[in-house]
């Protein structure tokens, strides 16, 4: 039987994420009570790494909560959906009014407003927390995401903060917001991963495209542009990645790597919640759709039989000119996709009434997590002098930038367009571009389409008011 009421913090589920997690939060000082549906993982945990700090193993879930000091405070860390839910009937009967149960997995957002009020309702507080990092983050500290009440982050809060990667003394960790939006923040962070990763992997497509560059080559170029304004986590292990050669045939990795991406389905959920918010996320979109396309091998083989001559060449004439086109394309082309993540939060707290603060949410990214870059210290700075900033795009800096790689960014989608290279998410986000500063838009043809076949009415550039015109009658227009 466990020991009782010892411990600080309990976390359940013990695979590789819980795990390391575990051991972060005992490497920190707490007293952690560890529990998994098979006992072997709980036992094998202790076993292993028991001298990193003082655990509490537990093999029944009754002993677990036995072992937690009041208010107790519960981190599942277990499969979204109907795991999580079993896990949270197996522990209500368990707890007392103020407790706390946290899911630290990539639950749906909804999902979590559903069991925060269901759980409300018993006297026990619900927080879904999103965790970025991975393995190594969970264990050497990510950036967390905690939402929930503010009452049960008094509790959480120096836990989390002090197991949070630190940037400049600033722990990766605060309290996003009611119910749902930690979730809802971590899902759309995962939808900017989306984007990077597609944009990154466009630009070593193009480069190597165009200059005919080995893979190992090309990690050189990107190792060069970590040093620059493009410096972030995922260029870093863009250069590991490119320059990694397989030990079982000598060839590079990424050759050997069957070009088909996965997805766990974050990046559709952030896709789908733009959709009913009304926010175009069109660079997140097409990265999503580009990986849902790579797996289509049955299509790609017949594209390929039917098309075999579709494509064209790229003539690169000058070297280092095609190289900084493409870096200067890429990084305008990320700062679009960050730009509608944000908007898509901003979009988000408004219509849950969540109040996130955005630049404590660049604040929080700038470490731990997948998507940390050195420019998001410039968004933290753009939204805590502008919180009702219109863009990302217009704030000073991100607006300099984009506009002194305008020149770059089309030649880079002209030459790609030419060669038949697809670069699906810097087309988009260059058009997304183009739409938002166009002084019109062909949406006007697009009312009058409307109103023609379905008298959807329209609004008029010169006077107020709702207006339909008798297409089928005499087209005299009359106020609707």
């Amino acid at each position: 039987m466990a020991e009782q009421a010892t411990a600080q913090i309990g976390v359940t589920g013990l695979a590789v994420m819980g795990r390391n997690l575990a051991r972060n939060l005992a490497r920190n000082g707490f007293t952690v009570a560890v529990h998994n549906r098979s006992p072997e993982r709980t036992r094998s945990l202790v076993a292993e790494h028991g001298g990193e700090g003082r655990f509490v193993p537990a093999e029944s879930m009754a002993d677990f909560v036995a072992a937690l000091e009041r208010p107790r405070a519960v981190i599942m860390m277990v499969k979204a959906g109907g795991p999580t839910d079993a896990v949270i009937d197996e522990l209500v009967p368990l707890l007392d009014a103020g407790d706390i149960i946290v899911d630290c997995g990539n639950a749906h957002f909804a999902d979590t407003r559903r069991r925060e009020e269901a759980l409300r309702g018993h006297g026990l507080h619900f927080v879904g927390t999103g965790v970025s990092g991975g393995e190594e983050g969970a264990l050497r500290g990510p950036s967390i995401m905690p939402g929930g009440s503010a009452e049960s982050y008094r509790k959480l809060g120096p836990i989390f903060e002090r197991i949070a990667a630190q940037v400049d003394g600033v722990p990766c960790c605060r309290h996003i917001g009611p119910d749902g939006a930690g979730h809802f923040v971590k899902m759309v962070h995962n939808g900017i991963e989306y984007a990077d990763m597609q944009l990154i992997a466009e630009a070593y497509d193009l480069l190597r495209a165009g200059l005919g560059a080995e893979p190992a080559e090309l990690a050189e170029i990107f190792r060069d542009w970590n040093s620059g304004e493009l410096e972030s986590f995922l260029i870093e292990i863009t250069a590991d990645v490119l320059g990694h050669t397989d030990a079982a045939t000598g060839r590079a990795f990424v050759d050997v790597v069957l070009d088909r991406a996965e997805q766990k389905g974050t990046g559709r959920w952030t896709v789908q919640s733009a959709l009913d918010l009304g926010i175009p996320i069109t660079g997140i979109a097409e990265a999503t759709f580009a990986r849902s396309l790579s797996g289509h091998a049955d299509q790609r083989a017949a594209a390929r039989r039917a098309f075999p001559g579709a494509g064209g060449t790229w003539q690169v004439g000058d070297r280092d000119a095609a190289v900084e086109d493409v870096r200067r394309a890429l990084l305008a082309s990320k700062i679009v996709a960050y730009a509608q993540g944000f908007d898509q939060i901003r979009a988000g707290s408004r219509e849950y009434d969540w109040n996130i603060d955005l630049g404590g949410t660049a604040t929080i990214w700038r470490g731990g997590c997948i998507i940390r870059a050195r420019f998001l210290d410039r968004i933290r700075q753009a939204y805590d002098e502008q919180p009702e900033l219109p863009t990302l795009l217009v704030a000073p800096w991100f607006a300099d930038t984009v506009n002194d790689g305008v020149p770059s960014w089309r030649r880079v989608v002209a030459e790609a367009a030419r060669a038949g290279v697809p670069a699906p998410a810097f087309a988009s986000s260059l058009a997304y571009f183009d739409a938002l500063r166009a002084e019109r838009l062909p949406a006007a043809l697009i009312q009058g389409l409307r109103d023609n076949f379905g008298a959807h009415t329209y609004h008029r550039v010169d006077r107020e008011g709702t207006y339909h015109t008798l297409w089928a009658g005499d087209r005299s227009e009359v106020e609707a």
